[in-house]
């Protein structure tokens, strides 16, 4: 079982969920795509070079039919994988995003994040204070603040590559292309307060993923297998269970 995070965050954010499926008896990898947690930096970044480096993580692994789950950026390189390497996908599970393009929409993220790293803060407290002057949000100043590190004695430093992300920003939408067709079995979950995957969307999803189900987590929204990680949990087993 492979999972990919979403952008700005990590697989580190997935631990819990992981563990949980691993006392179930699968063997659980959580990736940094590129530019994210404790992966290189480079400064190309799209979806066919993420899914050309889960190609080459799964071949070093020698893993060779593995479930695929990945949340919003992870959960559109997850589809491009399955489109590209349908055999080495037995199950395609992807969180809250859908196959069509989003507008940019992170601009105002981005900008927090590059106030930060050019004051380069010396605490976390600071670091949140420095984040609260765009970001009113406590939740999402704290899973950014997850970033953090100590890249010097008394200097904290993000682990993400923000240079390349905030040049590629415009990439993190990208729709799948018109002809990219899984035809495995496939789940999308989406939350029941975000609108990231819509009614109207159904058609253009199983466009792409003929099999596909569409499975809404109640209580939660985009960040749903936070938000709601039991009935997250749940309706993800049962789906690579049947």
């Amino acid at each position: 079982m492979v999972i990919l995070h979403g952008f700005l965050g990590m697989g580190d954010n997935w631990k819990s969920l992981a563990m949980s499926m691993a006392q179930e008896g699968y063997q659980v990898h959580l990736v940094d795509q590129r530019n994210h947690g404790r992966s290189f930096h480079h400064a190309a970044f799209n979806y066919a070079i993420l899914t050309q480096d889960l190609k080459a993580y799964l071949d070093e692994q020698e893993l060779e039919r593995i479930v695929l789950l990945g949340h919003s950026m992870g959960g559109k390189t997850a589809m491009n994988f399955a489109t590209e390497y349908p055999d080495a996908v037995t199950h395609l599970a992807v969180a809250d995003i859908g196959p069509k393009e989003y507008p940019p929409h992170h601009q105002a993220i981005l900008r927090a994040l590059n106030h930060l790293e050019q004051s380069a803060p010396n605490s976390r407290k600071q670091a949140d204070a420095l984040l609260s002057e765009y970001i009113t949000e406590p939740g999402i100043r704290q899973f950014l603040l997850k970033n953090l590190y100590w890249k010097a004695p008394e200097q904290l430093g993000l682990r993400i590559n923000l240079s390349a992300l905030t040049d590629n920003a415009d990439q993190i939408g990208a729709a799948l292309a018109p002809n990219a067709t899984f035809s495995g079995p496939t789940l999308f979950l989406k939350g029941a307060k975000s609108a990231y995957i819509l009614p109207e969307d159904t058609p253009g999803i199983t466009r792409h993923f003929p099999q596909a189900r569409v499975v809404e987590i109640a209580r939660a929204g985009h960040w749903l297998h936070a938000e709601n990680p039991n009935d997250f949990l749940t309706e993800f087993l049962a789906f690579i269970r049947a």
